[in-house]
């Protein structure tokens, strides 16, 4: 029988080990010093509270005209034909959203209003002795105008026997009105509003009660009928509807109502609250990108002290 014989030959090699290379540290060195950068930066910013504009500062915005409105205001009340013996009266009827509707009596401006989300407005305006023609225009927020509304027709005529309450009343001088050029007045949160008062007719002195719709009041005593400002600083941003009373010396009543818009800036609570959760999203990250800064560097130490063990026995090619 034949016998086959089989050698099992050994395969030679050096015996030393060649170091591993994949390791990529110096880009992840580049990696972690770029991600510390921003989260110092980041840290810098949380830490900064916000102040708002710089006193002297200048802003600059831009405005790119839009279409005007081009639906009407309709006044749904009063209706024409009806006589008033006492002021003030509602006035109101639908509009177009997003618009600022002002009212006028005979061309006189008689007040202003937003329209409603529901697009209807509704407030109290004073009217002329006599006859009253009764207008609406809209405007959006870049002041364009859209067209007029229908006219309705009242008569204000006021009688001693009413005399009661806050009534506009002749007696026997000229009809007290209130009026102002601030038909749209716009603002910012801390920054103080002027608002031009003129007084036409009735008998000095006056007493004239402001108030701004955020829950203040201011009287003011007038020794005569030349315009004047008032002033006030709103808090946050919004809409107002700002009223106004005068009063003359023989109790005469005009009033006039007007819509202040605030613009918004972030005020200071919703400052502070952005500040916080910044802050606590650091300290999640910092913690994050400390253990894996460690850990890049252990495993480069223990690789570095492998290295220098082999090289140290003579097993790392290198």
């Amino acid at each position: 029988m034949l016998k086959k014989h089989f050698k099992i030959l050994h395969h030679s090699h050096t015996g030393k080990v060649r170091a591993h290379e994949h390791t990529s540290y110096p880009p992840l060195a580049l990696l972690l010093l770029i991600v510390g950068f921003v989260l110092t930066t980041f840290t810098a910013s949380a830490a900064t509270p916000y102040t708002g504009p710089e006193a002297g500062s200048v802003g600059i915005t831009g405005t790119m005209p839009g279409k005007a409105p081009t639906e009407a205001a309709v006044i749904k009340t009063p209706t024409s034909g009806q006589t008033f013996a006492q002021t003030p009266v509602v006035i109101s009827g639908t509009c177009p959203t997003d618009t600022l509707v002002e009212v006028f009596k005979n061309d006189i401006f008689a007040g202003s209003t937003p329209c409603k989300t529901d697009g209807t407005f509704s407030f109290e305006i004073d009217l002329l002795i006599g006859q009253n023609v009764l207008t609406a225009r809209v405007y959006d927020s870049l002041n364009q105008e859209g067209p007029v509304s229908n006219t309705v027709t009242v008569t204000y005529s006021p009688s001693l026997s009413n005399a009661s309450g806050l009534v506009s009343l002749n007696f026997g001088g000229d009809q007290l009105i209130i009026n102002t050029d601030a038909i749209f007045r716009g603002t910012f949160p801390k920054q103080e509003l002027s608002v031009p008062i003129d007084i036409i007719g009735g008998r000095a002195p006056y007493a004239v009660n402001v108030q701004w719709g955020d829950s203040t009041n201011k009287v003011i005593s007038r020794p005569d009928n030349t315009t004047f400002q008032a002033l006030h600083t709103y808090a946050k941003a919004g809409t107002y509807q700002l009223a106004i009373q005068a009063t003359d010396a023989d109790g005469r009543v005009a009033f006039l109502t007007v819509a202040v818009i605030v613009n918004g800036q972030a005020d200071v609570a919703t400052s502070t609250t952005v500040t916080a959760q910044k802050q606590n999203l650091l300290l999640m990250l910092w913690p994050l990108y400390a253990a894996v800064f460690a850990m890049m560097l252990s495993f480069w130490f223990g690789e570095y002290r492998e290295k220098r063990m082999l090289a140290k026995h003579g097993l790392l090619i290198t």
